[in-house]
């Protein structure tokens, strides 16, 4: 067994006894027990009261975490004109049109995040296939179909996180690095479930939150109470 493996393992025999009643007391042992060498991020997965079945009840949106996700958010842009020239000035890593187009056709995807104005999305639907599946197609939801260029942009640097239900009803979604320590963990996935609440479909009944389980990339899951923090 490796050495991460090991810790792992010791994590898990350390949970049975371990006190995670609360938000802060599951994060810090998140924290203290993440197995990996590297700075792992902190995931958070949501079990929602939704039929996933039904368009209807799909939760999407976003929302600026309080300290980021720790992680270098490289941004594309399309725009034209003022607009290209705002993103080049807010720190958009790459901005264009057709040229960024036929890169994406051809299989180029360096980018975490992309953004469009709403006069070029006929053209950014060439790529619609691509970008989708992927979750990087701008969407007006989130934010990413805007003429407020220098704001978008400035705000996915910063880290702000999309989020969206899996057919299967969770939503997955990063809130963090382990190096950011309990508080900041704890406002960052304070401000994603307020986030996701204020998303509930008018047509979800019943308890919308239904569980929530946190881990670090390499670590153990551990089940919170979606009530806590409200």
């Amino acid at each position: 067994m490796n050495k991460a493996g090991k810790k792992l393992a010791k994590a898990k025999e350390l949970l049975k006894t371990a006190n995670v009643a609360t938000w802060k007391n599951a994060l810090d042992f998140v924290v203290k027990n993440a197995p990996a060498k590297f700075d792992e991020s902190v995931d958070v997965d949501i079990s929602l009261g939704i039929d996933a079945a039904k368009g209807e009840q799909t939760v999407r949106g976003s929302v600026l975490l309080p300290h980021g996700t720790g992680k270098k958010m490289r941004v594309l842009v399309f725009a034209k004109g003022e607009y290209e020239e705002q993103a080049k000035k807010a720190g958009a890593d790459y901005v264009g049109t057709e040229d960024l187009v036929a890169k994406i056709e051809s299989g180029w995807l360096d980018f975490e995040a992309a953004v469009a104005t709403p006069d070029l999305m006929i053209l950014v639907g060439r790529v619609a296939k691509i970008l989708g599946p992927r979750g990087l197609l701008p969407n007006k939801k989130i934010g990413t179909v805007t003429f407020d260029i220098t704001s978008i942009v400035s705000d996915l640097k910063k880290g702000r996180v999309s989020f969206r239900n899996d057919k299967t009803g969770v939503l997955h979604a990063p809130f963090g690095r382990v190096s950011f320590g309990v508080e900041k963990l704890a406002e960052n996935l304070s401000a994603l479930v307020q986030a996701v609440r204020s998303n509930k479909p008018a047509a979800s009944k019943g308890k919308f939150v239904k569980k929530l389980s946190v881990s670090s990339t390499m670590g153990v899951g551990l089940v919170l109470n979606p009530d806590e923090m409200v």
